[in-house]
């Protein structure tokens, strides 16, 4: 998911603080809600208790129909989350994956890549209803899932739960840290080339070294609600970046049989990790259904999560097909906002509006990584003293400079962003995505729900498969093309 992540995310927390079910007892405020992100928090308390307004909520019990929360969602405010999500650098290096795989087979392999991945997300979502009426109505995060998936299955699978948990935790890390990693890259790729035009020919090295600083001190923000104009700025400048981009690529269009229909060998192991990491979202579903008001409109066949899907998907063919329709072979450089023309100011303004949005969207992605990493360091160094004690501070603030200079080491360590995001789908996106859902509906509803002749067994070990071929198959793909590149770069 390729993503601005508008979520929060709670890793480390037990499961009966978070209890929403009715027939509790004795539950303080917070026991009873799950906020987003600081950016969405609004003073005042509005208690909403949830009515059955379809005969899918029988099958949820009472873990979904009676809860209090500060701010739900609507479905209009779930929508938007849902596209700010999935609509970031993934959808701008389209063009590159569409080079990789020809345009009939992009086009039909992001198809079969949003229908498979948004199947899978609905199997954690029909996984985690059936693990909260379990445990007596959770709110549920992606590794608990996980873990409780894993101790209601097979017994071989069982001893491996609090293992899974801990996976899942470090996947989600490597994938967020990919993201700001990518990040990092857009955002000075874009500031090279609008200095090279107007000012003079500077090195990209130098470029993310002088945004290091200014990125170190952004994150030390700790408190996201700081960050909310930027944040909303952002989503204005993407949104009209994109109309930007589209009127370029509509203009002089060439002949498509300027471009090649079909890819082969490693083209399309690389189309597959930047589909993946476009369309990997799985990390936010569960926060955005916990939030909503009708959480019931979020599945369905035109249900929220389809519809936001399918707009998302044709956003990127469109974008995809038209870029590489317009540029061509020269779509190298994973974002089409390079590929634009370099003498028009218009073609500048958007490389800076982009850059803009994505350098204030960086937060809001580190946010993940670090909420996983900083709890079990601050329990060790605390030891009993207070949050806000000096030394917790000064503990805080190292844990995110150095995490941000991994990041900065990382994108100096591979510069070019169309390998970085190749890398990062087809290794940790393909896991969050594709492998770890099947087992959670495999363990979920072991052993008498898997329907007639076990046919979500063997669809979800068809899922595995396939996900386990682009898995290794693009990483090592991905590791090839960053060698690659780095032999043609030294010589």
């Amino acid at each position: 998911m390729a993503k601005h992540v508008f979520l929060k995310f709670i890793p480390y927390t037990t499961l009966e603080n978070r209890t929403i079910s009715p027939k509790a007892t004795n539950k303080t405020k917070n026991d009873e809600k799950q906020h987003l992100l600081d950016s969405d928090y609004q003073s005042g308390e509005t208690s909403v208790y949830l009515e059955k307004e379809s005969a899918f909520y029988s099958s949820w019990e009472d873990t979904m129909l009676s809860r209090e929360l500060d701010h739900p969602l609507s479905n209009c405010e779930t929508l938007l989350h849902l596209l700010k999500g999935n609509i970031g650098t993934g959808i701008l290096a389209m063009p590159d994956a569409f080079r990789n795989a020809g345009w009939v087979v992009g086009i039909l392999g992001l198809v079969i890549m949003s229908i498979i991945c948004t199947h899978c997300m609905h199997m954690m979502l029909g996984a985690a209803h059936e693990l909260s009426k379990r445990n007596g109505g959770c709110l549920l995060s992606f590794a608990e899932v996980v873990k409780l998936s894993l101790e209601g299955g097979p017994k071989w699978m069982q001893k491996y739960s609090l293992l899974a948990r801990t996976m899942t935790n470090i996947f989600l890390c490597m994938t967020q840290m990919g993201f700001c990693c990518i990040y990092l890259v857009f955002v000075a790729a874009n500031l090279q080339e609008i200095i090279k035009h107007y000012f003079y020919d500077i090195e990209f090295f130098w470029v993310i070294t002088i945004l290091l600083v200014p990125m170190i001190l952004l994150n030390w923000v700790r408190n996201l609600k700081f960050l909310i104009p930027f944040s909303l700025i952002a989503s204005l400048l993407t949104s009209a970046s994109l109309i930007i981009i589209f009127g370029y690529l509509f203009s002089n269009i060439p002949r498509i049989d300027s471009i090649k229909e079909f890819g082969r060998g490693q083209g399309l192991a690389l189309f597959f990790g930047t589909a993946v990491y476009a369309f990997e979202g799985i990390g936010m579903i569960l926060p955005l259904e916990n939030n909503m008001r009708t959480p019931v409109d979020f599945v369905g066949c035109n249900g929220i999560l389809n519809t936001g899907q399918a707009f998302t998907t044709f956003l990127f063919i469109a974008i995809g097909f038209f870029g590489y329709l317009k540029y061509g072979d020269a779509c190298v450089l994973g974002s089409v906002t390079l590929y634009l023309p370099p003498t028009d100011v218009l073609a500048q303004i958007v490389r800076l509006m982009m850059g803009f949005a994505i350098f204030f969207s960086f937060p809001l992605q580190f946010y993940i990584p670090f909420n996983i990493i900083w709890p079990p360091l601050k329990n060790k160094i605390n030891q009993g003293r207070h949050d806000d004690s000096n030394e917790s501070l000064f503990a805080e603030y190292t844990t995110r400079t150095l995490l941000i200079f991994c990041t900065y080491l990382l994108a100096i360590a591979i510069p070019n962003l169309g390998a970085v995001i190749t890398l990062v789908g087809a290794f940790s996106s393909s896991a969050l995505a594709l492998l770890f859902p099947p087992l959670i509906e495999i363990a979920a509803f072991y052993p008498d729900k898997w329907g007639r002749y076990n046919w979500i067994l063997w669809k979800d070990i068809a899922i595995l498969i396939f996900g386990f071929i682009g898995f290794f198959f693009g990483t090592y793909a991905a590791i090839l093309n960053i060698l690659k590149i780095e032999d043609t770069s030294s010589t």
